[in-house]
This record gives structure tokens, C-alpha cells and sequence, in this order.
């Protein structure tokens, strides 16, 4: 088992390791995400109307 002050020292060393993002970094990518996600949106709309007038459709067809 390690010491408490060793392991401390250990987590403040892997810290120093990560490399953050900028700032225009972090907007780009969540301007992207929302972006994506807004045509995502769209689309499985548009996906869902579709599904759903062929099934009525197909149901008025059976039902005579």
C-alpha cells in the first residue's frame, strides 16, 4: 500500500499530463454537437412521418 503522500504526489503528476482545450476548441465541438443534433432531429422526424402515413395508408387499404 502507498503512502498518502506519495499518492498525492502521484495524482498532481498525472494531472500535470492532461492537455486541456481551448476555449474556441470547447465552442467549436459544441456548436458542432448541437448542430448534429439538430439534423439528427430532422431527420428521425421525417423518418417517423413516413413510417406513420404508411401505416395509416396501409391500414385504410385493408380496411377497405
Amino acid at each position: 500500500m502507498a503512502n498518502p503522500v506519495q499518492f498525492i504526489n502521484q495524482v498532481r503528476a498525472e494531472l500535470g499530463k492532461i492537455t486541456w482545450p481551448t476555449r474556441r476548441e470547447v465552442m467549436t465541438t459544441t456548436v458542432m454537437v448541437l448542430i448534429l443534433s439538430a439534423l439528427a432531429a430532422v431527420f428521425f422526424s421525417l423518418v417517423d412521418l413516413a413510417i406513420r402515413f404508411g401505416i395509416t395508408e396501409g391500414l385504410k387499404l385493408i380496411a377497405g
